[in-house]
């Protein structure tokens, strides 16, 4: 099995274990995230954080967004938009959402939408991820293609990348692509995982 065959069948499975969850079960994941999210220093401060509308099994976001209006924080989702790019718009909790083309809920009619170089903090849904940073995605490319700038920045910079899983999705690890975009912090529902010092710590297989 090639590699582009072993991704996909990986998305599968894990997709599946994601969906397979009960809601009692992503109730106490949501309050695991929270707990998580709270020791990260930028979660209590930024001013701009983008996250995402949890959809197909993606841990919720439910219990990490109402905090941020309660300090004055902005919180964004993201618009799809054209280039297979993301931007975000400004949401609090009520307002109206419309579905996409993949049936994921935006903003409808949008205000001002933000670039992601202008965001603070971002949260993204992943599939699978490793200690270093590596995420696997759905395949779509969309936070790639957003947030490539970032691979000419020292990291870890404006916007800060927080992946945001379940404690089972994490694996040994991600071979990454070229046009892979590393994460610098995973947020699970057990704990925050620093993927800066988990690549330059022992025990990463990486040669010296």
């Amino acid at each position: 099995m090639d590699a582009t065959a072993r991704r996909r069948e990986l998305r599968q499975s894990l997709a599946e274990r994601r969906r397979a969850l009960s809601p009692p079960e992503r109730m106490t994941a949501a309050q695991g995230l929270r707990r998580s999210l709270e020791q990260l220093p930028e979660y209590l401060a930024d001013n701009r954080v983008a996250g995402y509308w949890a959809s197909d099994g993606e841990l919720p976001l439910n219990l990490v967004i109402p905090p941020l209006a309660a300090r004055g924080q902005q919180f964004l989702l993201p618009v799809v938009s054209p280039g297979k790019r993301l931007r975000f718009a400004r949401w609090q909790s009520g307002e109206a959402v419309q579905p996409n083309r993949y049936g994921i809920p935006e903003p409808v009619a949008p205000g001002e939408l933000l670039e992601p170089f202008q965001l603070d903090l971002v949260f993204l849904p992943l599939l699978g991820f490793d200690r270093r940073g590596q995420r696997l995605g759905t395949g779509g490319g969309y936070y790639d293609r957003s947030f490539a700038f970032l691979k000419k920045q020292v990291r870890p910079t404006e916007p800060l990348l927080v992946g945001i899983a379940y404690a089972f999705q994490e694996l040994p690890r991600i071979e990454a692509e070229a046009w892979d975009v590393a994460l610098d912090f995973i947020a699970t529902d057990r704990e925050l995982i620093d993927c800066h010092a988990s690549a330059s710590g022992p025990g990463t297989g990486e040669n010296p």
